[in-house]
C-alpha cells in the first residue's frame, strides 16, 4: 500500500476529504489494479471536488501545488500532499484502465478529469445548448413589431429596452437566456415575451413554467398571474399564458425511489415552450435532464441572475451560459434594432451563436442608482473590497453598515429586528399583519453550523425570548421537504399561532394565494426547523425590508462574493453587515470559481 493511500483516513478525520472521497478513492485503486499515488489522488479529489460544487478536477490548475493540508498543530499528521506536475499526472491517467470512455474517470484535452456520468451530462447538455442556439423561427415581422411597441412601451429613459429586446429575440429564437439582478423585471419580461409568442402562433401554444424548488415555482405562479392581469393585450391572448408553474422535478415526472424520470429523450415533454425560473439554482444534470427532454422545435427560455450563488449541486450553469455576455452578433443585432426601433451596443465575435440568446437586464427598478443598497451590492460583485467597506463603514450611509461584537449582541440585534413581529404576535393581532410584520427583517448567515450559523443562532434567540416547550405562539418554521399532499414545499415559511376556529389551539399558519391561510396542525407537518435566522442559500428568491447579514468569526472558503451580493440583494431598505472587516474583505475578494468545460464548450477556450 502506498504511503498516500494509507494516509486518506487521516485526511478524512481532519475534514479534508469526506468519507466518500477516501472510499472512491479506495475503490479505484482495487478496480485499476494500481494504488500509485498519483491515481489515488487524482479519484480523491475528483470525488472531493463535485462534493464541493465542481463539475471536474481541474488538474492543470492543481499540479504542483498543495491539495492536501496537514494540520500545522498535528506533528504526526505528516506533511502535506503535493500534486505531482500535469506531466506526470496526465501520463499516469492516461495509462491506467480506470481513465476513457465507458470507463469510471474521464480526462479531456484541457487536463479535466471527470466522474463519467459528469462528462456525459456536460457533453450532452453542451451539444443540445449549441444546436438550439441556432435554430431559427420564423415570425410575422410585422405584428412582432407591433406587439413589442404596445407591450413595452417607451418610458423615456435613455438607451435600448432591454427588456423588449429580450422579448424580441425569444420571439426569433429557441433558446433565451436573460440574466438581471433583483428588481430588473425578469418576471414581466417574460409574460410579455410570452404574449408576444401567442400571438405569432395561430393555435394555443403548449407553454410549461417551472422552478427549481417548491417555493420558486409558487413565487413565479403568483408572479406570472400579477403581471398576466395587466397586460395590455386582448382577453383571447391572456388566456393563452399559463400560471401553472411545477418544480423542475414534478414536470419531468420524477419517479418515487428512483433517480429517472418519466419525461426524456424517449418521452419528451408535450410542449412549445418552457420557461425556467431562477435558473442559477439549477445544477447541471439536472439542466441536461431539462434540455434531453425538451423537443427540438420547442423554444426555451432561463431566467435568473448569473452573480447569485451557483447551485448546491455541481456546476455553475447559467453563469456558463451567459459567458463574457459580449453581445449580439452584427446581423442578429440589425435585425433586432429594426425590430424593436432602437439602436444596439455592438460587440460579439462572430461563430458564437449563443451570444445572440444572452441578454443581460441591467436597469432596476427596485435600487435607485444612488441607493446604499444598490452601490454596495454592485461594489460586492465587481470585488472592489475598499469601496464595499467604505460604504460599509461611513457615517453617511445608514441603509448599509458594519458592526461586530459578542455573541450575546448579535442575538440582542436579531431579537431587537424581531420587536414589532413579537408585539403583533403578543397581541394576538391578525395573522396577515403577522406575517408582514415577519417578512419586514430576516437573520440571513452565511454558515448553517457553527459558532455564527443559522442553527446555533436559532438556538440562542429561543433561549433568549424564554420560549417554553416546542410549540408556541410566534414559532416561525421553514419546511425543508416537499409535502405535494399538504402543498407545502422546501422553502415555505409558516408561523404557529392560535387558531379561533380550533378552539385556540395553535396551527401553522401559511399564506395562500391572492392573501388567502392555510392552516396545518404541528403534527402534520412535513420536516421543519425553527427559522428567525435562515442560511443565504435558503433566501435565494426571498425579499426583506432589513436584513442582518452574519459571517462567521473567521474566514472561510465558503464566504465569496456571489454569497454577500445574494445576501444584500435580499434586502428593499438596509443591511447591517455582522463580522470583521478583514473577514468581510476576504469574501469580497474571493470569487465563487466552479471548474467545469461547459463555458468553453459554448464558447471557445
Amino acid at each position: 500500500m502506498t504511503a498516500l493511500l494509507e494516509r486518506l483516513d487521516g485526511f478524512r478525520d481532519r475534514g479534508a476529504l469526506s468519507d466518500l472521497d477516501v472510499q472512491f478513492a479506495r475503490f479505484m485503486a482495487r478496480i485499476g489494479g494500481s494504488d500509485a499515488d498519483e491515481i489515488v489522488l487524482a479519484a480523491a479529489l475528483t470525488s472531493q471536488r463535485v462534493d464541493r460544487g465542481h463539475v471536474c478536477a481541474d488538474l492543470a490548475a492543481l499540479a504542483g501545488r498543495v491539495v492536501l493540508p496537514a494540520e500545522d498543530d498535528d506533528p504526526e499528521a505528516g506533511a502535506p500532499v503535493l500534486a505531482p506536475s500535469l506531466a506526470r499526472w496526465r501520463a499516469a491517467l492516461e495509462q491506467s484502465p480506470l481513465v476513457g470512455p465507458d470507463r469510471p474517470l474521464m480526462l479531456d484535452e484541457r487536463g479535466r478529469l471527470y466522474l463519467q456520468r459528469y462528462w456525459r451530462y456536460e457533453r450532452a447538455l453542451a451539444e443540445a445548448i449549441r444546436a438550439r442556439a441556432t435554430r431559427v423561427h420564423a415570425i410575422d415581422e410585422a405584428r412582432l413589431r407591433a406587439d413589442a411597441a404596445r407591450l413595452f412601451p417607451s418610458t423615456g429613459e435613455q438607451g435600448p429596452d432591454l427588456q423588449r429586446v429580450a422579448a424580441v429575440a425569444a420571439a426569433l429564437r429557441s433558446l433565451s437566456v436573460v440574466s438581471g439582478g433583483p428588481g430588473t423585471g425578469k418576471t414581466t419580461t417574460v409574460v410579455r415575451m410570452l404574449a408576444l409568442l401567442a400571438s405569432q402562433s395561430a393555435e394555443p401554444l403548449r407553454i410549461g413554467l417551472a422552478a427549481p424548488t417548491g417555493k420558486a415555482a409558487a413565487r413565479m405562479q403568483e408572479a406570472i398571474r400579477a403581471a398576466r392581469a395587466s397586460l395590455p393585450v386582448d382577453e383571447a391572448i391572456r388566456a393563452r399564458i399559463p400560471d401553472d408553474a411545477r418544480t423542475i422535478h414534478r414536470l419531468l415526472g420524477a419517479r418515487p425511489e428512483s433517480a429517472s424520470f418519466r419525461h426524456g429523450p424517449a418521452n419528451p415533454l408535450p410542449l412549445d415552450v418552457l420557461v425556467v425560473d431562477e435558473a442559477s439554482m439549477v445544477d447541471l444534470a439536472l439542466m441536461a435532464r431539462i434540455v434531453g427532454a425538451l423537443p427540438d422545435a420547442a423554444r426555451l427560455v432561463l431566467l435568473g441572475d448569473r452573480d447569485q450563488l451557483a447551485s448546491v449541486e455541481a456546476g455553475a450553469v447559467l453563469g456558463d451560459l451567459c459567458g463574457p455576455a459580449p453581445g449580439f452578433s452584427d446581423a442578429f443585432r440589425a435585425r433586432i434594432e429594426g425590430l424593436v426601433g432602437s439602436s444596439l451596443p455592438a460587440g460579439a465575435r462572430e461563430g458564437t451563436p449563443l451570444a445572440d440568446c444572452v441578454v443581460l437586464l441591467s436597469r432596476s427598478y427596485r435600487f435607485a442608482g444612488d441607493s446604499d443598497i444598490g452601490r454596495l451590492a454592485d461594489a460586492v460583485n465587481r470585488g472592489d473590497a475598499e469601496r464595499a467597506r467604505a460604504l460599509l463603514d461611513a457615517a453617511g450611509t445608514p441603509d448599509v453598515s458594519r458592526a461586530d461584537g459578542p455573541d450575546r449582541e448579535l442575538v440582542a440585534t436579531a431579537v431587537a429586528g424581531y420587536r414589532e413581529y413579537l408585539a403583533r404576535v403578543a397581541a394576538v393581532a391578525p395573522p396577515a399583519e403577522i406575517f408582514a410584520a415577519f417578512r419586514g427583517f430576516r437573520v440571513l448567515c452565511a454558515h448553517r453550523r457553527g459558532p455564527r450559523g443559522a442553527e446555533t443562532l436559532n438556538r440562542l434567540v429561543v433561549e433568549r425570548l424564554g420560549a417554553h416547550g416546542e410549540w408556541y405562539a410566534g414559532r416561525p418554521v421553514l419546511v425543508t421537504e416537499n409535502d405535494y399532499a399538504l402543498r407545502l414545499f422546501n422553502g415555505d415559511v409558516g408561523i404557529a399561532l392560535p387558531d379561533p376556529d380550533a378552539g385556540g389551539r395553535l396551527r401553522v399558519f401559511f399564506e395562500g394565494e391572492a392573501g388567502t391561510l392555510r392552516r396545518i396542525p404541528p403534527l402534520r407537518l412535513p420536516p421543519h426547523e425553527t427559522t428567525y435566522a435562515m442560511t443565504i442559500h435558503k433566501s435565494q428568491g426571498s425579499e426583506f425590508d432589513r436584513v442582518v447579514l452574519v459571517l462567521p468569526p473567521e474566514d472561510s472558503r465558503l464566504l465569496t462574493r456571489e454569497l454577500l451580493y445574494t445576501a444584500i440583494t435580499r434586502a428593499r431598505s438596509s443591511v447591517l453587515m455582522w463580522g470583521d472587516d478583514l473577514v468581510v474583505r476576504a469574501a469580497v475578494e474571493r470569487r465563487l470559481v466552479r471548474s467545469s468545460g461547459l463555458r468553453d464548450a459554448l464558447w471557445g477556450s
